[in-house]
């Protein structure tokens, strides 16, 4: 099957004689057309952009794929991209799109959905495929051919569409208002950019968290690769108490939409307010700037005080539903089944702080 820009060719599995239409393949990082359609496609996210998917193939080494049923050489009208991962531990899938909390499938109609998903399955048949994920933000009426729900998350997002005092007034008055204040008084110093320093400063903050909730991090250079593929539209964003980093969010916009990708404070330096200060902050920033939606990403359904506190920054809840063909099995299902769970974060929560980083670096790459 080939790949390419202008010589992008029609798959050449034969796809089921329901489709009307050719299914084209192609690579979003080479074909022109890409960048302009997600910026102007009304569903997509940062998620679909160059910058995101150059930065997993920098980090991991994953092949971006795109399906689409216009043309080449015409304007593209839809698209359903995908990441393929090789690897030894998982096995070979392909997922739409790893390490993203979703990712829409970017069409005009239910009918351009399953021209595109149908021809998938003769796909997966023919590479060999162990599974096939698509992570959609919105519901899907009917999902084609067997992909069964796999994972169930809730995803969080704040409407901008009020104003500064609505949007303050929404704020939970103990537990996000009374910390605001308590920031301000202490006289919390702000920062923000993606500077070395400011990512390092991130970056050790961030492993102790993971090692505190028994987690690998990404490695270091996963983050840096985001700064760079992603420019300014990603920042850093750091609350310093006395000199010391109390907490710290990443952010990156697209469009009209800021999504919040990545937090972590200091637990000796909690009371001082500095994570609600910074969402407040954001929150204030997206709205004067004319964003429409702060992305707060998603949360496990098992996590009640991920998913509380987002609700006390006025966020509205949403299910998300990821799904698969076959169903999760093997290495996969171990890592994602409760005991292994606990297993692993009883190991990596005892590991010295190198070595936890290590080890991330090392399993990342089959976790996509």
């Amino acid at each position: 099957m080939h790949i390419g820009g202008p010589d992008i060719r029609p798959v050449s599995s034969d796809p089921p004689a329901s489709i009307g239409a050719e299914v084209y393949q192609m690579d979003p990082l080479v074909d022109p057309r890409w960048p302009e359609f997600v910026a102007r496609h009304p569903r997509s996210s940062f998620y679909h952009s160059r910058p995101w998917l150059e930065s997993l193939k920098r980090t991991y080494g994953y092949t971006p794929v795109a399906y689409t049923t216009s043309p080449p050489g015409c304007e593209l009208k839809n698209g359903l991209v995908f990441c393929r991962i090789e690897s030894w531990l998982t096995g070979r899938r392909i997922v739409s799109l790893p390490f993203s909390d979703h990712c829409e499938p970017l069409v005009g109609s239910e009918d351009e959905f399953e021209k595109l998903t149908r021809i998938l399955l003769p796909v997966f048949q023919k590479e060999r495929w162990k599974y096939i994920e698509l992570r959609p933000r919105n519901s899907v009426a009917q999902m084609p051919w067997g992909l069964q729900p796999d994972k169930h998350f809730c995803f969080h997002s704040v409407d901008l569409s009020s104003g500064v005092e609505k949007l303050y007034s929404s704020l939970h008055k103990d537990c996000i208002q009374r910390k605001i204040r308590r920031a301000d008084k202490e006289g919390l110093e702000y920062r923000e950019g993606r500077s070395p320093d400011l990512l390092a400063d991130f970056y050790r903050l961030f492993v102790r968290m993971r090692q505190k909730h028994g987690l690998p991090p990404p490695a270091m250079a996963w983050f840096q690769n985001l700064a760079e593929c992603l420019g300014p539209a990603m920042q850093v964003r750091i609350a310093f108490h006395q000199g010391r980093p109390a907490a710290c969010i990443v952010t990156v916009v697209h469009r009209d939409i800021m999504t919040y990708k990545y937090g972590c404070s200091d637990p000796e330096l909690t009371k001082f307010g500095g994570t609600p200060w910074l969402f407040w902050k954001v929150i204030q920033e997206a709205k004067s700037t004319g964003l429409r939606e702060l992305d707060l990403g998603r949360s496990d359904w098992k996590d009640s005080g991920l998913i509380t506190f987002k609700e006390r920054l006025g966020a509205r809840c949403t299910p998300v539903n990821y799904w698969r063909i076959p169903k999760a099995h093997g290495v996969i299902n171990a890592l994602s089944d409760g005991r292994g769970q606990r297993l692993a974060g009883e190991v990596f929560s005892r590991m010295p702080t190198p070595l936890l980083a290590i080890a991330g670096r090392l399993l990342y790459r089959h976790i996509g």
